[in-house]
């Protein structure tokens, strides 16, 4: 897949702000700091289109984000960041949940796990969550350069061991630094775009 445009097209908190349903969508979920703002970097090619930050809980908004013109990577809040109120939390819950429910163009939901930690509760029940709306789902193990060769074969297992993927979803590992894990996100936009 070769990138040509890439643009922030949509920031919405309720569906009359999301663009127009024609296109395929994925969806990144993940904690707050888990590096989605690195992983749609590394996706369209660019440096700091996505604003990485290092305080928690920066994005509140659903931001669409069209690329070649042919589908949309969709970022949400993230969870887990305990700065955050407990009103904020229930409202990005409901816009979230909104979403998963009526978006009939969301394809898959690309959800990013810290490699270097054991999936937290947050994490394994936003899995079981998105299994209970029958949602594909691709785990994506962030940061997987930041651990040790000789530890990595234990973090997979803690990963598998935590979360018990169903028909159909998948794990890839991934790094925004050497860009492992990138073409098989190609491939697997790529296998939605060609249906």
């Amino acid at each position: 897949m070769k990138i040509i445009t890439a643009e922030l097209s949509n920031i919405a908190v309720r569906k009359e702000q999301y663009p127009s349903p024609e296109n395929p969508e994925f969806l990144l979920l993940g904690r707050s700091n888990v590096g989605k703002s690195s992983f749609i970097n590394t996706i369209i090619n660019r440096k700091n289109f996505a604003h990485t930050s290092s305080t928690p809980g920066k994005t509140q908004t659903l931001n669409f984000y069209h690329v070649n013109e042919s589908f949309y990577l969709v970022d949400v809040p993230g969870y887990g960041y305990a700065k955050v109120d407990k009103p904020t939390q229930k409202k990005f819950g409901l816009m979230i949940e909104d979403y998963l429910k009526n978006r009939y163009t969301l394809k898959r939901v690309f959800l990013l796990i810290d490699f270097r930690l054991k999936p937290t509760e947050d994490d394994v029940l936003m899995y079981n969550y998105l299994k209970f709306y029958k949602i594909p789902v691709t785990i994506v193990a962030t940061k997987f350069d930041k651990v040790k060769m000789n530890a990595r074969d234990k973090q997979i297992a803690i990963l598998k061991e935590s979360i018990k993927l169903e028909d159909g979803d998948d794990y890839v590992f991934f790094s925004s630094l050497n860009k492992k894990g990138k073409q098989e996100i190609y491939n697997i936009i790529e296998s939605y775009l060609n249906e």
